[in-house]
């Protein structure tokens, strides 16, 4: 069996939130490796919807749907689209919402400045990239996008810093962005000053939280009444769309 890169978070509060029992569909909404849609297959005879748009996933959806025949089936479909392939009506939806651990370990995804690699960070490897907005966006764009989705308090120094630095030359690397952000930004604890601007490019390269919004809304329409919805959330952004849509 393959190797396990990633280890879901808060499987046994998902498992108790979901409820999941025999003859029970279910949406795995953040496939990625399939730690949360192998969980549900387990604790109960039940079938298992996951949906993801990175092809990279495809091996271990392969391994699942060998080890669960009939019971498991991957969609490949950004999650805000859920509603738009003919899938029934679902007893549970889960969002494990932000970028796992798989992929921030591959250097070529360009998502983590850990190891370098392309500053790309998409996730369904269509579209623009992270090096595009670094190097088209205007100083202005860049630090409200900082100040917005990384919550960067130095988001003007990061910005001015970037333009400064790709008029010398062309910013293509994860460590060559982090280099240029830690000149800017001094370091504080033990937190990289690169991290807040490493996200917030990554959630406007793959609009994250507008396909969490999205994705929200297509969840409401394939579940049954009395089905249950559970969203995990890793930081204040995205915590705040889901309780608002909850309310």
């Amino acid at each position: 069996m393959t190797a396990r890169p990633h280890i879901p978070v808060m499987l046994d509060s998902v498992l108790k939130a979901a409820d999941i029992t025999d003859g029970e569909t279910v949406i795995d909404a953040t496939f990625g490796f399939g730690g949360y849609s192998e969980a549900f297959l387990n604790v109960a005879d039940c079938q298992v919807f996951g949906l993801d748009r990175d092809p990279t996933v495809l091996p271990r959806a392969e391994e699942l749907s060998g080890l669960y025949p009939g019971r498991f089936r991957l969609v490949e479909t950004p999650f805000s689209e859920m509603d738009q392939h003919d899938l029934p009506q679902v007893d549970v939806v889960v969002f494990d919402i932000g970028v796992s651990s798989m992929q921030i370990d591959q250097a070529e995804r360009g998502f983590s400045f850990q190891k370098d690699g392309p500053l790309d960070m998409r996730m369904s490897r269509q579209g623009p990239t992270a090096r595009d907005a670094v190097m088209q966006l205007d100083e202005s764009e860049l630090a409200a996008l900082f100040k917005v989705y990384g919550e960067e308090r130095q988001a003007r120094r990061a910005a001015r810093q970037i333009v400064e630095a790709r008029q010398e030359t062309e910013i293509t690397t994860t460590l060559q962005l982090a280099d240029i952000i830690e000149e800017a930004i001094a370091r504080t604890g033990k937190i990289h000053p690169a991290t807040r601007v490493f996200q917030a490019l990554r959630i406007f390269i793959n609009d994250e939280l507008g396909e969490l919004y999205r994705g929200l809304c297509a969840a409401e329409q394939l579940l049954k009444p009395g089905g249950r919805l559970v969203i995990v959330t890793f930081h204040s952004l995205e915590d705040r769309i889901a309780k608002q849509f909850l309310r």
